[in-house]
Protein backbone atom coordinates (compact mmCIF):
# COMPACT_ATOMS: atom_id res chain seq x y z
CA UNK A 1 0.00 0.00 0.00
CA UNK A 2 1.73 3.53 -0.85
CA UNK A 3 0.77 6.07 1.37
CA UNK A 4 0.93 9.73 0.49
CA UNK A 5 -0.21 13.00 2.10
CA UNK A 6 -2.38 15.71 1.30
CA UNK A 7 -1.44 19.07 0.16
CA UNK A 8 -4.51 20.24 -0.41
CA UNK A 9 -8.45 20.44 0.27
CA UNK A 10 -11.31 21.62 -1.56
CA UNK A 11 -14.62 20.46 -0.23
CA UNK A 12 -15.04 17.16 -1.70
CA UNK A 13 -11.78 17.06 -3.78
CA UNK A 14 -7.97 16.56 -1.70
CA UNK A 15 -4.79 16.88 -3.86
CA UNK A 16 -2.00 14.42 -2.20
CA UNK A 17 1.66 14.35 -3.22
CA UNK A 18 3.81 11.27 -2.92
CA UNK A 19 1.53 9.14 -4.49
CA UNK A 20 3.52 8.11 -7.89
CA UNK A 21 2.68 4.86 -7.34
CA UNK A 22 -1.03 5.05 -7.25
CA UNK A 23 -3.23 4.73 -10.31
CA UNK A 24 -6.21 6.24 -11.33
CA UNK A 25 -9.51 5.23 -10.36
CA UNK A 26 -7.69 3.52 -6.95
CA UNK A 27 -9.81 3.84 -3.59
CA UNK A 28 -7.89 5.47 -1.41
CA UNK A 29 -8.23 6.04 2.40
CA UNK A 30 -7.65 9.88 3.07
CA UNK A 31 -7.29 11.14 6.49
CA UNK A 32 -6.27 9.47 9.67
CA UNK A 33 -10.59 8.70 9.87
CA UNK A 34 -10.01 6.63 6.98
CA UNK A 35 -12.88 8.64 4.40
CA UNK A 36 -13.15 6.48 1.37
CA UNK A 37 -12.24 8.28 -1.79
CA UNK A 38 -11.27 7.49 -5.40
CA UNK A 39 -8.31 8.83 -7.68
CA UNK A 40 -9.96 10.90 -10.25
CA UNK A 41 -6.55 12.46 -12.18
CA UNK A 42 -2.52 12.01 -11.96
CA UNK A 43 -0.40 14.64 -12.15
CA UNK A 44 3.77 13.33 -11.71
CA UNK A 45 3.14 11.99 -7.80
CA UNK A 46 0.21 14.54 -7.10
CA UNK A 47 -2.92 12.55 -6.86
CA UNK A 48 -6.10 14.41 -7.61
CA UNK A 49 -8.92 12.25 -4.93
CA UNK A 50 -12.90 12.48 -4.96
CA UNK A 51 -13.94 11.44 -1.42
CA UNK A 52 -17.13 9.87 -0.73
CA UNK A 53 -17.52 11.42 2.76
CA UNK A 54 -17.75 14.56 4.38
CA UNK A 55 -14.29 16.42 4.24
CA UNK A 56 -14.97 18.66 6.98
CA UNK A 57 -11.29 18.72 9.22
CA UNK A 58 -9.13 17.33 6.93
CA UNK A 59 -5.89 19.51 6.32
CA UNK A 60 -2.46 19.10 5.06
CA UNK A 61 -0.09 16.70 5.95
CA UNK A 62 -2.50 14.06 6.77
CA UNK A 63 -2.25 10.55 5.00
CA UNK A 64 -3.80 9.30 2.09
CA UNK A 65 -3.33 5.16 2.17
CA UNK A 66 -4.07 3.87 -1.71
CA UNK A 67 -5.49 0.44 -2.31
CA UNK A 68 -4.09 -0.45 -5.40
CA UNK A 69 -7.72 -0.97 -6.41
CA UNK A 70 -10.68 0.45 -8.53
CA UNK A 71 -13.97 1.29 -7.02
CA UNK A 72 -15.91 -2.13 -6.63
CA UNK A 73 -19.30 -3.54 -5.78
CA UNK A 74 -19.75 -6.70 -4.07
CA UNK A 75 -21.96 -9.34 -5.70
CA UNK A 76 -23.57 -12.02 -4.70
CA UNK A 77 -26.56 -13.07 -2.51
CA UNK A 78 -28.14 -10.61 -0.54
CA UNK A 79 -28.47 -7.57 -2.86
CA UNK A 80 -31.83 -7.95 -3.52
CA UNK A 81 -34.26 -6.26 -0.39
CA UNK A 82 -31.04 -4.07 0.01
CA UNK A 83 -31.23 -0.21 0.17
CA UNK A 84 -27.42 0.93 -0.74
CA UNK A 85 -25.59 4.47 -0.78
CA UNK A 86 -24.09 5.88 -3.74
CA UNK A 87 -21.16 3.62 -2.58
CA UNK A 88 -23.19 0.62 -1.87
CA UNK A 89 -22.71 0.84 1.86
CA UNK A 90 -26.17 -0.36 3.52
CA UNK A 91 -28.46 1.79 4.88
CA UNK A 92 -29.82 -0.42 7.58
CA UNK A 93 -26.31 -1.41 8.68
CA UNK A 94 -24.82 1.95 8.81
CA UNK A 95 -27.73 3.56 10.75
CA UNK A 96 -27.05 0.39 13.60
CA UNK A 97 -23.55 1.69 13.93
CA UNK A 98 -23.72 5.32 13.70
CA UNK A 99 -27.56 6.74 13.89
CA UNK A 100 -29.97 7.98 11.88
CA UNK A 101 -27.06 10.82 10.43
CA UNK A 102 -24.00 9.66 8.45
CA UNK A 103 -21.01 9.93 10.26
CA UNK A 104 -17.43 9.36 8.69
CA UNK A 105 -15.23 6.91 8.41
CA UNK A 106 -17.92 4.46 9.43
CA UNK A 107 -17.10 1.24 7.55
CA UNK A 108 -19.31 -1.45 7.02
CA UNK A 109 -19.01 -4.43 4.32
CA UNK A 110 -21.88 -4.25 1.94
CA UNK A 111 -23.28 -7.66 2.04
CA UNK A 112 -24.06 -9.43 5.14
CA UNK A 113 -20.71 -12.28 6.00
CA UNK A 114 -23.16 -13.59 9.16
CA UNK A 115 -25.58 -14.78 7.07
CA UNK A 116 -26.10 -18.34 5.45
CA UNK A 117 -27.51 -19.38 2.07
CA UNK A 118 -28.35 -22.99 0.33
CA UNK A 119 -26.47 -23.17 -1.79
CA UNK A 120 -27.23 -25.93 -4.43
CA UNK A 121 -24.67 -26.89 -7.34
CA UNK A 122 -25.65 -27.42 -10.77
CA UNK A 123 -21.87 -28.98 -12.01
CA UNK A 124 -20.09 -32.14 -10.81
CA UNK A 125 -16.27 -32.86 -10.16
CA UNK A 126 -14.52 -33.04 -13.30
CA UNK A 127 -16.71 -30.99 -15.25
CA UNK A 128 -14.93 -27.80 -17.54
CA UNK A 129 -15.73 -24.21 -16.36
CA UNK A 130 -15.41 -21.09 -18.31
CA UNK A 131 -16.50 -17.79 -17.02
CA UNK A 132 -20.08 -17.46 -16.78
CA UNK A 133 -20.66 -20.63 -16.05
CA UNK A 134 -23.34 -21.52 -13.35
CA UNK A 135 -21.89 -23.79 -10.70
CA UNK A 136 -25.14 -23.35 -8.34
CA UNK A 137 -27.94 -21.63 -7.29
CA UNK A 138 -29.05 -19.80 -4.36
CA UNK A 139 -32.97 -19.00 -3.49
CA UNK A 140 -32.26 -15.58 -2.88
CA UNK A 141 -36.15 -14.26 -2.19
CA UNK A 142 -39.37 -16.20 -2.99
CA UNK A 143 -39.32 -15.04 -6.45
CA UNK A 144 -35.53 -14.66 -7.96
CA UNK A 145 -32.72 -17.79 -8.30
CA UNK A 146 -29.80 -16.14 -7.16
CA UNK A 147 -27.46 -17.96 -10.32
CA UNK A 148 -24.00 -18.07 -8.89
CA UNK A 149 -21.53 -17.83 -11.83
CA UNK A 150 -17.99 -18.59 -12.16
CA UNK A 151 -16.24 -14.95 -12.03
CA UNK A 152 -14.45 -13.69 -14.93
CA UNK A 153 -10.80 -14.80 -15.88
CA UNK A 154 -11.01 -18.29 -14.33
CA UNK A 155 -11.16 -21.53 -16.75
CA UNK A 156 -10.75 -25.01 -15.75
CA UNK A 157 -12.13 -28.17 -14.14
CA UNK A 158 -13.86 -28.45 -11.21
CA UNK A 159 -11.79 -30.15 -8.44
CA UNK A 160 -14.46 -30.13 -5.65
CA UNK A 161 -17.95 -28.95 -5.46
CA UNK A 162 -20.01 -28.22 -2.03
CA UNK A 163 -23.48 -28.56 -1.18
CA UNK A 164 -25.71 -27.13 1.89
CA UNK A 165 -25.97 -23.86 3.85
CA UNK A 166 -22.54 -21.36 3.44
CA UNK A 167 -21.71 -17.72 4.10
CA UNK A 168 -20.76 -15.79 1.01
CA UNK A 169 -17.22 -15.91 1.90
CA UNK A 170 -16.98 -19.66 2.52
CA UNK A 171 -15.34 -22.05 -0.44
CA UNK A 172 -18.21 -23.44 -2.47
CA UNK A 173 -16.14 -24.48 -5.29
CA UNK A 174 -12.21 -25.19 -6.51
CA UNK A 175 -11.29 -24.97 -9.86
CA UNK A 176 -7.83 -26.50 -11.31
CA UNK A 177 -6.60 -23.89 -13.89
CA UNK A 178 -3.69 -23.87 -15.56
CA UNK A 179 -2.41 -21.38 -13.14
CA UNK A 180 -3.05 -23.45 -9.99
CA UNK A 181 -6.49 -24.22 -7.91
CA UNK A 182 -9.05 -21.05 -7.76
CA UNK A 183 -11.14 -21.14 -4.56
CA UNK A 184 -14.80 -19.84 -5.56
CA UNK A 185 -17.21 -18.41 -3.10
CA UNK A 186 -21.15 -17.25 -3.44
CA UNK A 187 -19.21 -13.25 -3.85
CA UNK A 188 -17.40 -11.23 -6.69
CA UNK A 189 -16.29 -8.21 -6.64
CA UNK A 190 -16.44 -6.08 -10.15
CA UNK A 191 -15.34 -2.63 -11.13
CA UNK A 192 -18.00 0.04 -11.35
CA UNK A 193 -16.55 1.91 -14.25
CA UNK A 194 -16.27 -1.55 -16.34
CA UNK A 195 -19.12 -2.91 -18.12
CA UNK A 196 -19.54 -6.93 -17.18
CA UNK A 197 -18.52 -8.95 -20.46
CA UNK A 198 -21.03 -10.67 -22.58
CA UNK A 199 -20.99 -13.35 -25.50
CA UNK A 200 -22.63 -11.45 -28.37
CA UNK A 201 -25.00 -7.97 -28.15
CA UNK A 202 -28.52 -8.32 -29.81
CA UNK A 203 -30.70 -6.72 -31.36
CA UNK A 204 -33.60 -5.35 -29.25
CA UNK A 205 -37.14 -6.30 -30.89
CA UNK A 206 -39.16 -7.00 -27.79
CA UNK A 207 -41.07 -4.21 -25.86
CA UNK A 208 -40.74 -3.79 -22.38
CA UNK A 209 -44.57 -4.05 -21.67
CA UNK A 210 -45.34 -1.32 -19.00
CA UNK A 211 -48.73 -1.64 -19.31
CA UNK A 212 -49.02 2.65 -20.08
CA UNK A 213 -50.81 2.94 -22.93
CA UNK A 214 -48.62 5.83 -24.10
CA UNK A 215 -45.78 4.70 -23.96
CA UNK A 216 -46.73 0.77 -25.24
CA UNK A 217 -48.69 2.09 -28.00
CA UNK A 218 -46.96 5.21 -29.11
CA UNK A 219 -43.48 5.40 -27.59
CA UNK A 220 -42.54 1.64 -26.61
CA UNK A 221 -38.61 0.73 -25.04
CA UNK A 222 -37.50 -2.30 -26.51
CA UNK A 223 -35.95 -4.57 -23.78
CA UNK A 224 -32.25 -4.05 -23.71
CA UNK A 225 -33.01 -0.22 -24.80
CA UNK A 226 -32.34 3.13 -23.42
CA UNK A 227 -34.97 5.80 -22.36
CA UNK A 228 -35.11 9.11 -21.12
CA UNK A 229 -37.88 10.95 -18.95
CA UNK A 230 -37.27 15.12 -19.23
CA UNK A 231 -39.31 16.81 -17.52
CA UNK A 232 -39.98 20.35 -15.35
CA UNK A 233 -40.82 20.37 -11.78
CA UNK A 234 -44.20 19.00 -10.83
CA UNK A 235 -44.97 17.03 -14.34
CA UNK A 236 -44.92 13.69 -12.68
CA UNK A 237 -41.32 11.73 -14.06
CA UNK A 238 -41.08 9.98 -10.36
CA UNK A 239 -44.62 8.24 -10.30
CA UNK A 240 -44.10 7.68 -14.57
CA UNK A 241 -40.86 5.73 -12.87
CA UNK A 242 -42.81 4.19 -10.44
CA UNK A 243 -45.39 2.73 -12.40
CA UNK A 244 -42.30 1.33 -14.51
CA UNK A 245 -40.74 -0.25 -12.00
CA UNK A 246 -44.35 -1.56 -11.09
CA UNK A 247 -45.63 -2.40 -13.68
CA UNK A 248 -42.71 -3.17 -16.53
CA UNK A 249 -42.14 -6.82 -17.51
CA UNK A 250 -38.52 -6.84 -16.32
CA UNK A 251 -37.60 -9.74 -13.40
CA UNK A 252 -35.15 -7.38 -11.47
CA UNK A 253 -35.35 -3.60 -10.74
CA UNK A 254 -33.04 -1.71 -9.96
CA UNK A 255 -33.41 1.95 -8.54
CA UNK A 256 -31.07 4.56 -8.52
CA UNK A 257 -32.46 7.93 -6.23
CA UNK A 258 -29.75 10.33 -7.58
CA UNK A 259 -29.22 13.34 -5.66
CA UNK A 260 -32.90 13.62 -5.17
CA UNK A 261 -35.04 15.26 -2.32
CA UNK A 262 -34.79 13.08 0.63
CA UNK A 263 -38.44 13.37 1.11
CA UNK A 264 -39.13 12.00 -2.05
CA UNK A 265 -36.57 9.43 -1.84
CA UNK A 266 -38.35 8.44 1.69
CA UNK A 267 -41.40 8.18 -0.44
CA UNK A 268 -39.31 5.47 -2.62
CA UNK A 269 -38.21 3.45 0.73
CA UNK A 270 -41.45 3.19 2.35
CA UNK A 271 -43.69 2.75 -0.93
CA UNK A 272 -41.63 0.09 -2.44
CA UNK A 273 -41.68 -2.62 0.34
CA UNK A 274 -45.71 -1.82 0.43
CA UNK A 275 -46.22 -2.02 -3.30
CA UNK A 276 -47.73 -5.53 -4.44
CA UNK A 277 -46.02 -6.91 -7.06
CA UNK A 278 -48.37 -7.84 -9.68
CA UNK A 279 -47.04 -10.88 -10.87
CA UNK A 280 -46.12 -12.89 -7.96
CA UNK A 281 -48.50 -11.18 -5.31
CA UNK A 282 -45.51 -10.59 -2.89
CA UNK A 283 -44.07 -7.33 -2.16
CA UNK A 284 -42.12 -5.63 -4.77
CA UNK A 285 -38.85 -5.45 -3.25
CA UNK A 286 -38.26 -9.33 -3.58
CA UNK A 287 -37.03 -8.50 -6.78
CA UNK A 288 -35.80 -4.79 -6.21
CA UNK A 289 -32.06 -3.08 -5.21
CA UNK A 290 -32.42 0.49 -4.39
CA UNK A 291 -29.49 2.77 -4.21
CA UNK A 292 -30.50 6.10 -2.51
CA UNK A 293 -28.15 8.62 -2.54
CA UNK A 294 -30.21 12.08 -1.49
CA UNK A 295 -29.38 15.54 -2.73
CA UNK A 296 -27.86 16.65 1.21
CA UNK A 297 -25.26 13.35 0.77
CA UNK A 298 -21.57 13.83 -0.08
CA UNK A 299 -21.81 15.02 -3.53
CA UNK A 300 -18.97 12.81 -4.92
CA UNK A 301 -21.09 9.86 -4.18
CA UNK A 302 -24.00 11.01 -6.19
CA UNK A 303 -21.19 10.76 -9.27
CA UNK A 304 -20.73 6.71 -8.07
CA UNK A 305 -24.04 5.78 -7.33
CA UNK A 306 -24.82 5.53 -11.01
CA UNK A 307 -21.96 3.30 -12.13
CA UNK A 308 -22.73 0.91 -8.62
CA UNK A 309 -26.55 0.76 -9.93
CA UNK A 310 -25.67 -0.30 -13.36
CA UNK A 311 -22.72 -2.78 -12.65
CA UNK A 312 -25.58 -4.40 -10.14
CA UNK A 313 -27.93 -4.47 -12.70
CA UNK A 314 -25.71 -5.76 -15.44
CA UNK A 315 -24.60 -8.37 -12.77
CA UNK A 316 -28.31 -9.51 -12.61
CA UNK A 317 -28.70 -9.51 -16.67
CA UNK A 318 -25.62 -12.03 -16.55
CA UNK A 319 -27.73 -14.57 -15.18
CA UNK A 320 -30.22 -14.37 -17.99
CA UNK A 321 -32.49 -11.97 -16.26
CA UNK A 322 -34.71 -9.56 -17.77
CA UNK A 323 -33.46 -5.87 -15.66
CA UNK A 324 -35.27 -2.82 -15.61
CA UNK A 325 -32.91 0.25 -14.25
CA UNK A 326 -34.46 3.22 -13.40
CA UNK A 327 -31.70 6.62 -12.72
CA UNK A 328 -33.91 9.57 -11.06
CA UNK A 329 -32.03 11.96 -11.96
CA UNK A 330 -29.44 12.37 -14.23
CA UNK A 331 -29.64 16.02 -14.12
CA UNK A 332 -27.92 15.72 -10.26
CA UNK A 333 -25.52 13.14 -11.12
CA UNK A 334 -24.45 15.73 -14.09
CA UNK A 335 -24.23 18.56 -11.51
CA UNK A 336 -22.00 16.39 -9.21
CA UNK A 337 -19.85 16.05 -12.47
CA UNK A 338 -19.90 20.34 -12.69
CA UNK A 339 -19.10 20.27 -9.12
CA UNK A 340 -16.08 18.43 -9.38
CA UNK A 341 -14.49 19.68 -13.12
CA UNK A 342 -14.71 22.46 -11.56
CA UNK A 343 -12.83 21.81 -8.59
CA UNK A 344 -10.43 20.32 -10.64
CA UNK A 345 -9.90 24.16 -12.47
CA UNK A 346 -10.38 22.03 -16.11
CA UNK A 347 -12.01 24.14 -18.89
CA UNK A 348 -15.74 23.95 -18.83
CA UNK A 349 -18.16 23.31 -21.52
CA UNK A 350 -21.72 24.23 -21.92
CA UNK A 351 -23.44 26.00 -18.92
CA UNK A 352 -20.30 25.03 -16.63
CA UNK A 353 -20.61 20.97 -17.62
CA UNK A 354 -17.42 19.40 -18.15
CA UNK A 355 -16.65 19.06 -21.93
CA UNK A 356 -16.40 15.20 -21.73
CA UNK A 357 -20.46 15.37 -20.59
CA UNK A 358 -21.91 13.58 -23.71
CA UNK A 359 -19.47 10.73 -23.21
CA UNK A 360 -19.72 9.95 -19.69
CA UNK A 361 -23.73 9.79 -20.46
CA UNK A 362 -22.99 7.27 -23.70
CA UNK A 363 -20.47 5.32 -21.12
CA UNK A 364 -23.52 5.00 -19.09
CA UNK A 365 -26.44 4.45 -21.19
CA UNK A 366 -24.01 2.22 -23.91
CA UNK A 367 -24.12 -0.37 -21.14
CA UNK A 368 -27.87 -1.42 -21.49
CA UNK A 369 -28.42 -3.70 -24.32
CA UNK A 370 -30.02 -7.45 -24.53
CA UNK A 371 -26.97 -9.67 -24.92
CA UNK A 372 -25.85 -13.77 -25.08
CA UNK A 373 -24.51 -13.76 -21.64
CA UNK A 374 -20.67 -15.96 -20.62
CA UNK A 375 -21.82 -19.74 -20.10
CA UNK A 376 -22.61 -22.73 -21.13
CA UNK A 377 -26.56 -22.22 -21.85
CA UNK A 378 -26.02 -19.45 -24.34
CA UNK A 379 -28.65 -17.46 -21.87
CA UNK A 380 -29.96 -14.02 -23.03
CA UNK A 381 -30.05 -11.21 -20.77
CA UNK A 382 -31.72 -7.52 -21.25
CA UNK A 383 -30.83 -4.49 -19.17
CA UNK A 384 -33.16 -1.71 -19.94
CA UNK A 385 -32.01 1.82 -18.71
CA UNK A 386 -34.41 4.85 -18.27
CA UNK A 387 -32.89 7.82 -16.77
CA UNK A 388 -34.82 11.03 -15.69
CA UNK A 389 -33.76 14.65 -16.68
CA UNK A 390 -34.70 17.57 -14.63
CA UNK A 391 -33.80 20.36 -16.85
CA UNK A 392 -33.55 23.66 -15.16
CA UNK A 393 -37.32 25.66 -15.69
CA UNK A 394 -38.29 22.80 -18.23
CA UNK A 395 -35.42 23.51 -20.66
CA UNK A 396 -34.96 20.69 -22.91
CA UNK A 397 -32.47 22.84 -24.98
CA UNK A 398 -29.60 22.70 -21.64
CA UNK A 399 -26.89 20.20 -21.94
CA UNK A 400 -27.91 16.99 -19.68
CA UNK A 401 -31.24 16.77 -22.14
CA UNK A 402 -29.76 17.19 -25.25
CA UNK A 403 -26.26 15.02 -24.27
CA UNK A 404 -29.04 12.28 -23.22
CA UNK A 405 -31.07 12.22 -26.38
CA UNK A 406 -28.31 11.58 -28.44
CA UNK A 407 -27.55 8.91 -26.99
CA UNK A 408 -30.96 7.21 -25.89
CA UNK A 409 -33.73 6.02 -28.51
CA UNK A 410 -36.71 7.01 -26.82
CA UNK A 411 -37.71 10.64 -25.86
CA UNK A 412 -40.72 10.65 -23.13
CA UNK A 413 -41.30 14.30 -22.84
CA UNK A 414 -43.18 15.52 -20.18
CA UNK A 415 -45.33 19.10 -20.35
CA UNK A 416 -45.69 20.98 -17.48
CA UNK A 417 -49.13 22.42 -19.39
CA UNK A 418 -50.76 18.73 -19.44
CA UNK A 419 -49.71 18.44 -15.87
CA UNK A 420 -51.45 21.84 -15.28
CA UNK A 421 -54.83 20.23 -16.94
CA UNK A 422 -54.31 17.19 -14.71
CA UNK A 423 -53.64 15.06 -18.17
CA UNK A 424 -51.17 11.99 -16.52
CA UNK A 425 -48.96 10.68 -17.43
CA UNK A 426 -48.40 14.30 -18.87
CA UNK A 427 -46.11 12.63 -21.82
CA UNK A 428 -46.49 15.23 -25.02
CA UNK A 429 -47.71 12.77 -27.99
CA UNK A 430 -46.66 15.52 -30.38
CA UNK A 431 -42.92 16.02 -29.55
CA UNK A 432 -42.04 12.29 -28.03
CA UNK A 433 -40.53 9.86 -29.92
CA UNK A 434 -39.24 6.31 -30.35
CA UNK A 435 -36.91 5.09 -32.21
CA UNK A 436 -37.82 0.77 -31.69
CA UNK A 437 -41.29 1.84 -33.00
CA UNK A 438 -40.30 -0.25 -36.55
CA UNK A 439 -38.68 -3.43 -34.73
CA UNK A 440 -41.54 -3.71 -31.93
CA UNK A 441 -44.63 -2.83 -34.55
CA UNK A 442 -43.64 -6.02 -36.30
CA UNK A 443 -43.45 -7.55 -32.35
CA UNK A 444 -46.91 -6.57 -31.66
CA UNK A 445 -48.12 -7.35 -35.46
CA UNK A 446 -47.06 -11.35 -35.00
CA UNK A 447 -47.87 -11.25 -31.04
CA UNK A 448 -50.28 -9.23 -29.92
CA UNK A 449 -52.57 -8.24 -33.68
CA UNK A 450 -51.51 -8.38 -37.26
CA UNK A 451 -53.41 -4.36 -37.36
CA UNK A 452 -51.29 -3.14 -34.50
CA UNK A 453 -49.31 -1.00 -36.55
CA UNK A 454 -52.10 0.29 -38.70
CA UNK A 455 -54.50 1.48 -35.83
CA UNK A 456 -51.13 3.19 -33.91
CA UNK A 457 -50.28 5.05 -37.14
CA UNK A 458 -54.23 6.21 -37.42
CA UNK A 459 -54.72 7.33 -34.02
CA UNK A 460 -51.30 9.33 -34.31
CA UNK A 461 -52.02 10.77 -37.59
CA UNK A 462 -55.80 12.00 -35.92
CA UNK A 463 -53.85 13.75 -32.74
CA UNK A 464 -51.35 15.70 -35.10
CA UNK A 465 -54.45 16.72 -37.25
CA UNK A 466 -56.10 17.76 -33.76
CA UNK A 467 -52.93 20.11 -33.28
CA UNK A 468 -53.32 21.67 -36.89
CA UNK A 469 -57.27 22.06 -36.87
CA UNK A 470 -57.15 23.42 -33.25
CA UNK A 471 -54.97 26.41 -34.94
CA UNK A 472 -57.56 27.30 -37.51
CA UNK A 473 -60.38 26.79 -34.40
CA UNK A 474 -57.91 29.27 -32.40
CA UNK A 475 -58.10 31.69 -35.15
CA UNK A 476 -61.33 31.70 -36.76
CA UNK A 477 -63.73 29.57 -34.94
CA UNK A 478 -65.27 25.86 -34.66
CA UNK A 479 -67.88 26.94 -37.15
CA UNK A 480 -65.41 27.46 -40.14
CA UNK A 481 -64.35 23.67 -39.99
CA UNK A 482 -66.58 21.26 -42.07
CA UNK A 483 -68.67 18.43 -40.00
CA UNK A 484 -66.15 15.70 -41.32
CA UNK A 485 -63.19 17.88 -39.49
CA UNK A 486 -65.13 18.69 -36.39
CA UNK A 487 -65.64 14.78 -36.15
CA UNK A 488 -61.52 14.53 -36.18
CA UNK A 489 -61.76 16.81 -33.51
CA UNK A 490 -63.92 14.08 -31.44
CA UNK A 491 -62.74 10.91 -31.92
CA UNK A 492 -59.11 12.83 -31.34
CA UNK A 493 -60.61 13.83 -28.17
CA UNK A 494 -61.50 10.30 -27.17
CA UNK A 495 -58.05 9.08 -27.66
CA UNK A 496 -56.62 11.80 -25.63
CA UNK A 497 -59.14 11.49 -22.69
CA UNK A 498 -59.97 8.07 -22.93
CA UNK A 499 -57.27 6.22 -23.98
CA UNK A 500 -53.61 8.39 -23.61
CA UNK A 501 -54.75 9.71 -19.51
CA UNK A 502 -54.43 7.24 -17.22
CA UNK A 503 -54.76 6.63 -13.07
CA UNK A 504 -51.49 5.40 -11.74
CA UNK A 505 -53.75 5.14 -8.14
CA UNK A 506 -56.50 3.81 -9.71
CA UNK A 507 -56.90 -0.18 -8.96
CA UNK A 508 -57.62 -1.26 -12.76
CA UNK A 509 -56.74 1.70 -15.13
CA UNK A 510 -53.01 1.40 -13.56
CA UNK A 511 -51.76 -1.14 -15.27
CA UNK A 512 -53.88 -2.35 -19.06
CA UNK A 513 -52.35 -5.46 -20.85
CA UNK A 514 -51.50 -5.27 -24.70
CA UNK A 515 -54.45 -6.83 -25.16
CA UNK A 516 -56.88 -4.24 -23.56
CA UNK A 517 -55.04 -1.58 -25.19
CA UNK A 518 -55.62 -2.96 -28.61
CA UNK A 519 -59.20 -3.87 -28.05
CA UNK A 520 -59.51 -0.25 -26.56
CA UNK A 521 -58.00 1.44 -29.19
CA UNK A 522 -59.45 -0.71 -32.19
CA UNK A 523 -63.04 0.25 -29.82
CA UNK A 524 -62.09 4.27 -30.22
CA UNK A 525 -61.16 4.17 -33.83
CA UNK A 526 -64.09 2.13 -34.88
CA UNK A 527 -66.19 4.82 -33.62
CA UNK A 528 -64.98 6.98 -35.91
CA UNK A 529 -64.87 5.00 -38.99
CA UNK A 530 -68.87 4.58 -38.11
CA UNK A 531 -69.27 7.93 -37.09
CA UNK A 532 -67.90 9.04 -40.77
CA UNK A 533 -70.28 6.49 -42.73
CA UNK A 534 -73.58 7.93 -40.91
CA UNK A 535 -72.10 11.68 -41.84
CA UNK A 536 -71.90 10.43 -45.42
CA UNK A 537 -75.10 8.83 -45.10
CA UNK A 538 -76.70 12.24 -43.96
CA UNK A 539 -76.43 12.32 -39.84
CA UNK A 540 -75.70 15.13 -38.63
CA UNK A 541 -72.72 15.32 -36.50
CA UNK A 542 -75.05 16.91 -33.57
CA UNK A 543 -77.02 13.90 -33.66
CA UNK A 544 -73.60 11.33 -33.37
CA UNK A 545 -71.74 13.53 -30.90
CA UNK A 546 -75.43 13.17 -28.51
CA UNK A 547 -74.70 9.51 -28.56
CA UNK A 548 -74.56 9.22 -25.11
CA UNK A 549 -75.12 5.89 -23.57
CA UNK A 550 -72.51 4.18 -26.33
CA UNK A 551 -70.00 7.77 -25.82
CA UNK A 552 -69.77 7.39 -22.03
CA UNK A 553 -69.85 3.19 -22.21
CA UNK A 554 -66.78 3.91 -24.98
CA UNK A 555 -64.92 6.52 -21.86
CA UNK A 556 -65.48 3.81 -19.36
CA UNK A 557 -63.89 1.06 -21.03
CA UNK A 558 -60.50 2.12 -19.70
CA UNK A 559 -62.28 0.63 -16.02
CA UNK A 560 -63.00 -3.30 -17.45
CA UNK A 561 -61.22 -5.19 -15.18
CA UNK A 562 -58.61 -7.64 -17.54
CA UNK A 563 -60.87 -10.71 -17.16
CA UNK A 564 -63.85 -9.24 -18.32
CA UNK A 565 -62.43 -7.34 -21.67
CA UNK A 566 -64.37 -9.09 -23.96
CA UNK A 567 -66.83 -6.69 -22.56
CA UNK A 568 -65.24 -4.02 -24.73
CA UNK A 569 -66.08 -6.49 -28.17
CA UNK A 570 -69.39 -6.47 -27.13
CA UNK A 571 -69.62 -2.09 -26.87
CA UNK A 572 -68.25 -2.66 -30.24
CA UNK A 573 -71.09 -4.83 -31.26
CA UNK A 574 -73.26 -2.05 -29.78
CA UNK A 575 -71.84 0.66 -31.48
CA UNK A 576 -72.82 -0.10 -35.08
CA UNK A 577 -76.05 -1.08 -33.84
CA UNK A 578 -76.90 2.28 -32.59
CA UNK A 579 -75.07 3.87 -35.67
CA UNK A 580 -77.07 1.55 -37.80
CA UNK A 581 -80.37 2.85 -36.38
CA UNK A 582 -79.27 6.28 -36.53
CA UNK A 583 -78.31 5.81 -40.35
CA UNK A 584 -81.90 4.16 -40.39
CA UNK A 585 -83.62 7.48 -38.67
CA UNK A 586 -81.75 9.97 -40.59
CA UNK A 587 -81.91 8.58 -43.92
CA UNK A 588 -85.91 8.77 -42.91
CA UNK A 589 -85.98 11.76 -41.81
CA UNK A 590 -84.07 13.49 -44.57
CA UNK A 591 -85.91 11.62 -47.17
Amino acid sequence: MKTGRIIKVSGPLVVAEEMDDANIYDVVKVGNQGLIGEIIEMRGDKASIQVYEETSGLGPGDPVISSGEPLSVELGPGLLEAIFDGIQRPLDKLAEKAGSFLTKGVEVLPLSRERKWVFEPKLAVGDEVKPGYVIGTVQETSVVLHKIMVPYGIEGKIKSIKDGEFTIEEVVCQVETANGLKELTMMQKWPVRKGRPYAQKLNPISPLVTGQRIVDTFFPVAKGGAACVPGPFGSGKTVVQHQLAKWGDAEIVVYIGCGERGNEMTDVLNEFPELKDPKTGSTLMKRTVLIANTSNMPVAAREASIYTGITIAEYFRDMGYSVALMADSTSRWAEALREMSGRLEEMPGDEGYPAYLGSRLAEFYERAGKVICLGEDNREGALTAIGAVSPPGGDLSEPVTQGTLRIVKVFWGLDAQLAYKRHFPAINWLSSYSLYLEKVGRWMNENVAEDWVFLRTKAMSLLQEEASLDEIVRLVGIDALSEKDRLKLEVAKSIREDYLMQNAFHEIDTYASLAKQYKMLKLILAFGDEAEKALKAGVYLKEIIDMGDIRDRIARSKYIAEEDIDNIDKIAVDLVEAMDKLIAEGGVANA
